[in-house]
């Protein structure tokens, strides 16, 4: 089993709750569950981690370098804020797959310029929680 890292930023723990107009009726336990059943049928050892705390997120993202060979993140809004996550992304040498549940293009102008894309080598969004799926089947076909 190949490890990857699947990274989930702030708010995003109010999946199925928060705007499910715009983010859809599934939890974030609901994606980590399929995200995981998935990666297996996959030969993906997925492990999953959410935090509100850009700290945080740097931290795994760093500790990553060296044991995972993809990163799926979900930045939420530090797509649009952090370059410290942006810097921590472009210190490690495996796969970035950036998803969006939402299309970000779509919505408020500040939303449509993402940091983190500037290092993913793909993105994902508009796609609901589906693009979890998609973002790793692209790691699955990269990786092999």
């Amino acid at each position: 089993m190949i490890p990857i890292l699947l990274l989930n930023g702030p708010n995003l723990n109010l999946l199925g709750q928060r705007q499910p107009e715009i983010y859809g009726a599934d939890t974030l336990a609901d994606v980590e569950d399929r995200a995981r059943a998935l990666g297996a049928e996959l030969g993906l050892e997925v492990e999953c981690r959410q935090s509100n705390h850009e700290g945080q997120l740097v931290d795994w993202i760093q500790e990553a370098r060296g044991t995972a060979h993809a990163i799926v993140l979900n930045p939420g809004a530090y797509s649009h804020t952090s370059i410290a996550i942006l810097d921590a992304l472009n210190a490690f040498d495996g796969t970035v797959i950036e998803v969006h549940v939402s299309n970000i293009h779509r919505r408020e102008a500040f939303r449509h310029r993402s940091y983190v894309s500037l290092r993913a080598d793909g993105v994902i969004a508009g796609c609901g929680v589906q693009g979890y799926a998609l973002a790793l089947r692209r790691v699955a076909e990269v990786l092999a």
